[in-house]
């Protein structure tokens, strides 16, 4: 079996979910003759044809607006947004109409659609490419939001969220597109949303994450074990609905607890974890939780990128103080 990227897992899983559903469709800007701005479609119109790989005029709204109708006839639209930064246009969309669908129609329609799109930073884009903006989504009720870390589990996560008869914010981090390559086969088998995953066991101090930040935040992991320190890391993949069980389980084994993530520190996702944490496991603390996040500034141009973005020796730094905490 050969070994894919992230990218092509995300084509694999949109192949494999429309030759065995015909009701499921691909729209978006670019993602039928080009194949998407990342070549995350290509080939599907080729073999699906223009009846369900569809280009859309350059219109976010409209696209999210007609993911809406065909969800609640029948349909399992996955639409693509081009970049996160271009994807604000659609929250009218999202919040008053797909994520209300099932409770305004007392469950006699449901909003089975997935909505894709690139997201943060690293990859030395323009402005308006390199946006975090889970938080945004996480607090819409109605809507999951969901953040592979690997091919497999891009693969897995996405074909659970195509299945998945509510709508679906997959957002997809454009650093890890073709950082990494993992053997992932082709079987169809979907992975469990709303579940973490404990990406690495550790007793002295929990690391969690999403997303791209694994990267950075499996390293520190490792620097750590180096100098005798045990630290689990997690995964959570899907941030809404949280699977608090599993970080409080491991806070109640380590005592100690840090969270990283890329968007900004005020507001961000990070701080409804740390809350969870304060409200179910304040006992098992053994000190302060601590956030390594993005700044309160709007994402840099190339030259400063990479002074924004959380990096290994931040998170090293935030781990010492926790586990000097006494």
């Amino acid at each position: 079996m050969s070994e894919i990227t992230l990218v092509q897992a995300i084509n694999r899983a949109l192949t494999r979910a429309m030759r065995d559903d015909p009701t499921v469709v691909v729209l978006g800007e670019d993602v039928a003759k080009d194949g998407g701005v990342f070549r995350a479609t290509e080939g599907l119109l080729a073999e699906f044809g223009e009846g369900r790989v569809i280009d859309t005029p350059l219109a976010e709204g409209a696209i999210a607006g007609l993911c809406v109708g065909l969800a609640a006839q029948g349909f399992r639209p996955v639409a693509e947004i081009q970049f996160t930064g271009f994807i604000y246009p659609i929250i009218d969309q999202m919040m008053n109409h797909a994520s209300r669908i099932r409770t305004r129609t007392r469950g006699r329609l449901t909003c089975p659609m997935v909505l894709r799109s690139p997201c943060g930073g690293g990859i030395r884009a323009v402005e308006h490419h390199s946006e975090s903006p889970e938080a945004i989504f996480a607090h819409m009720p109605g809507l999951r939001v969901v953040i592979p870390s690997s091919p497999a589990r891009a693969y897995g996560l996405l074909l659970a969220a195509i299945h998945d008869p509510d709508p679906v914010v997959f957002l997809e981090p454009t650093r890890l597109y073709r950082a990494i390559k993992e053997e992932v086969p082709d079987d169809g088998a979907s992975l469990p949303l709303d579940r973490a995953f404990v990406v690495r066991e550790g007793s002295d101090l929990t690391l969690v994450t999403w997303g791209a930040m694994l990267k950075e935040t499996m390293a520190t992991g490792e620097r750590l074990a180096a100098g005798g320190v045990s630290a689990e890391v997690i995964d959570l993949a899907t941030l809404k609905p949280l699977d608090s069980e599993t970080v409080l389980r491991s806070v109640a084994k380590t005592g100690r607890c840090v969270i990283i993530h890329e968007a900004p520190r005020t507001a961000g996702f990070g701080a409804e974890v740390a809350a969870r944490i304060a409200e179910h496991g304040l006992l098992s603390l053994l000190a302060p939780i601590e956030r390594v996040a993005g700044f309160d500034t709007v994402m840099p141009l190339l030259r400063l990128e990479q002074h924004y973005m959380p990096e290994e020796q931040r998170i090293l730094a935030a781990a010492r103080r926790v586990l000097a905490f006494r």
